[in-house]
């Protein structure tokens, strides 16, 4: 109990203490809201129905919420893409809508193809989703054939807005350029992580809708679309299983504030929708910091939507927390098969962090002896991506309910030292613009320190590889040069108080297993 009230303490914390540099978060929340307002209004104007205003605010919403390319071009071209997989999947849908065995087949045959083109980045990644809910709001709305035609034009209508207010408007992505996004983990075949996930999901969603149907015919697709969004960003059995616990903390904590908020409102129009407008604004602004906060605005939001259909009733909540409880036991059963562990996906992030600050060091190294081609800042946040990785890899080891003690006081320290690694960088990578911060013969025997110590940690792929900058001189002293020198020292220290914690005999894996 004294872990569940520490562990709200710092939900709440999280949320509404958490730092917002260049208030980015707060801009993408609140153009979210305008983005989807405008979608759902120009529905509305069209004169389509309920239901198609419906999908096409939440066509808008995952236009604005999955589509993450690393560049706004891309982002562009994704969001034109959204309608050629979105549309098939809704024609099939609302097509087989009284043939339950066979709409079952083609959902879960959705969902595998959902899962296994993440492989190809971001923009599988988002077409994946979007191909999912367009099969899930037919379920939820009980769309038929002949709505077809006013859910093309919902959704059309809708990523135009999306895209509109988010590519002229308020593109706040040209001012804010994402970070690098890594590629996957690699593999062949069945090695390959996301093929893993795309079994698992497919299984976790088989069992969730058979036991779903069993509980109710006609909000069984709850159980599917938990088990579904628990595999969504994640790479090991311990990411998987903790993300179902939260979602299930956000969607009880959601029901609760549903028996307060959307029961009395009984489907008002306009208090509703100003509350699925906080709801919306709730769901971005906390997502990057917070799944369950991100669960329980999501699923407040749903019982808001099922009181505009004239539906929502208590006993209806309780369904929803019944239905999502049995997709969360779906995602525990489908993680079983192919599991891939999280002492495994860590020790691949970690390498690949460790990695990265070896060829950041030889970046900035190089710029300071002179290399104008040698340029550190995409090295250094790449690096910051791959560290939120290997935080989000190591967040099961760490949570506050873990039993493993020691796993997690060990998970604890490298964390703290990858943070102290990053901070360096980011102080290196700023330092190595001084065009005057150079010809040091310091910096040399520095940064091979380094390098040593980051082949202590991860073997050389080119055991004849080093760091290949000339010593130029005495020390020159130049507050440019210093400033280098401590970054490089504190990097170094940090890399060889890593070994520690990750290493508990030579070729040992990173983070090993109890």
């Amino acid at each position: 109990m004294k872990n569940l009230r520490a562990t709200g303490r710092r939900l709440v914390r999280l949320v509404f203490v958490a730092p917002d540099p260049g208030r980015v978060r707060l801009r993408v929340s609140s153009r979210a809201v305008l983005a989807i307002g405008l979608a759902v209004a120009a529905a509305e104007l069209c004169g389509l129905s309920l239901t198609a205003s419906i999908t096409g605010g939440l066509a808008a919403l995952l236009a604005l919420f999955t589509v993450a390319d690393p560049t706004v071009r891309r982002q562009a071209v994704t969001t034109a893409l959204l309608p050629a997989v979105g549309f098939p999947v809704l024609a099939l849908a609302t097509t087989l809508h009284g043939a339950p065995l066979l709409r079952d087949a083609s959902w879960l045959l959705v969902i595998f193809a959902g899962v296994y083109a993440r492989r190809w980045g971001p923009r599988g990644h988002a077409l994946g989703i979007f191909a999912f809910m367009m099969f899930f709001v037919t379920q939820f709305l009980h769309a038929l054939p002949a709505q077809l035609p006013e859910l093309y034009g919902a959704v059309a209508l809708a990523l135009a807005a999306a895209g509109a207010v988010r590519f002229v408007a308020w593109c706040i992505e040209r001012r804010v350029p994402p970070p690098a996004a890594p590629v996957q983990l690699p593999g062949r075949g069945l090695d390959r992580p996301t093929t893993r996930q795309a079994f698992q999901a497919t299984v976790a969603c088989a069992v969730a809708l058979a036991a779903g149907q069993f509980i109710s015919h006609e909000r069984w697709y709850w159980a599917v679309g938990t088990a579904w969004w628990i595999f969504v960003n994640t790479a090991s059995r311990g990411e998987t299983l903790v993300r179902g616990f939260r979602r299930v903390v956000g969607t009880v904590t959601g029901i609760a504030a549903g028996f307060l908020i959307a029961i009395p409102l009984a489907g008002a129009p306009a208090p509703t929708a100003a509350l699925v407008a906080v709801c919306v604004f709730g769901i971005f602004y906390t997502a990057p910091l917070s799944y369950s906060w991100m669960m329980f605005f999501v699923t407040v939001m749903a019982g808001l939507l099922y009181g505009l259909l004239g539906v929502l009733h208590p006993g209806l909540l309780v369904l929803r927390f019944e239905e999502t409880a049995v997709g969360a036991l779906g995602a525990a059963v489908g993680v079983a098969l192919l599991p891939v562990t999280t002492h495994a996906a860590t020790n691949a992030w970690i390498e690949r962090a460790v990695t990265c600050v070896h060829a950041c060091t030889t970046a900035a190294a190089r710029r300071l002896a002179g290399d104008p081609d040698a340029d550190p800042a995409p090295l250094a946040a790449e690096l910051e991506v791959l560290l939120g990785r290997a935080r989000l890899s190591l967040a099961p080891l760490v949570h506050p309910l873990s039993p493993l003690r020691a796993r997690k006081a060990r998970a604890r320290r490298v964390l703290a030292l990858l943070d102290d690694c990053a901070r360096e960088i980011r102080g290196l990578a700023a330092v190595a613009t001084d065009p005057d911060a150079s010809h040091d013969a310091r910096l040399a025997a520095a940064a091979w320190r380094v390098e040593a110590a980051v082949h202590a940690l991860v073997p050389p792929v080119d055991p004849a590889h080093r760091v290949t900058i000339e010593e130029q001189g005495a020390p020159t002293h130049h507050p440019g040069a210093e400033a280098a020198l401590g970054h490089l020292h504190g990097l170094e220290e940090a890399l060889v108080a890593l070994k520690a914690p990750v290493r508990t005999s030579p070729g040992a894996p990173l983070v090993p297993a109890a």
